[in-house]
């Protein structure tokens, strides 16, 4: 791998099957990890907060006190179940057994043309309509019309529906003004995204993508704060917030790329 590439697994719980791969493994919440596992409750940290936070709490304490010595030319962020796999690997059966082999290990030749690799995005729409009746009903009160428009549920609606109801336009309002505007109409524009808050970018993109999102989340903890955070809808609120930002900004910002990641239930 040299210094070409590095990526960052994020866990929370021993991936044995991992540990000799190219991936560098990093552990967060509340089980014990071996020694092959990189310990973001120490130093500069956000460790309390790893329960609303998810990953981000590796994030955080990567760009705090990683960051500034990397020497690598590409630095990247996967999770316990989704893995960043080689364009090549996209028509092959990938499983736990064989996920080693697929998994990106250096930059792909066209990476000279990017500033950052995003995931393949997914689609918001195309909810059952009983299911959009049961989540999305205050939407559809405030505009009947919804329910008749083809693919209607947006970024913004789809968040309504699963993780609070203008949560995510309460969290822009206080966004800072140069995205403010631009976030909110992609949001309301858009109905899909880069998922699972995994990019590959260069180390100065990177600090200037964990600084507008840090910044940006400790204002939102003024808003929701942590102790109305509940079950799956918004206990990870702040996790689903920077999930949808990591889109937009990487998008506005770069000239970026997406690339195919895979699932595996370990």
């Amino acid at each position: 791998m040299g210094n070409n590439l590095k990526i960052f697994c994020v866990t929370n719980k021993e991936l044995p099957k991992l540990e000799n791969s190219h991936l560098l493994m990093a552990g967060v919440g509340v089980n014990k990890f071996n020694k092959n596992y990189l310990d973001c409750s120490t130093k500069k940290n956000i460790f309390e907060k790893e329960k609303y936070y998810s990953e981000l709490t590796f994030h955080y304490w990567y760009w705090k006190n990683l960051l500034k010595h990397e020497k690598t030319d590409w630095v990247g962020f996967c999770q316990k179940r989704r893995f960043w796999i080689k364009s090549k690997s996209i028509v092959e059966e990938i499983n736990s057994k064989n996920l080693i082999n697929h998994l990106i290990s250096e930059p792909e030749e066209d990476w000279n043309k990017y500033e950052s690799i995003l995931c393949e995005p997914i689609k918001v729409y195309g909810a059952k309509k009983t299911k959009i009746f049961k989540r999305g009903w205050k939407n559809l009160l405030s505009d009947p019309k919804l329910i008749f428009k083809k693919n209607f549920e947006t970024i913004n609606i789809h968040f309504d529906m699963h993780h609070g109801y203008k949560n995510l336009e309460k969290a822009i309002n206080v966004l800072n003004n140069k995205d403010k505007n631009d976030f909110l109409n992609y949001v309301n524009h858009n109905n899909s995204y880069n998922p699972h808050i995994m990019f590959i970018a260069k180390p100065e993109i990177a600090n200037n993508w964990f600084i507008a999102l840090f910044e940006w989340l400790s204002r939102c903890e003024e808003i929701f704060g942590f102790d109305k955070l509940k079950g799956y809808d918004t206990t990870r609120l702040y996790a689903y917030l920077a999930e949808r930002y990591l889109s937009f900004w990487f998008k506005k910002y770069t000239k970026s790329k997406n690339s195919p990641w895979v699932f595996i239930n370990h």
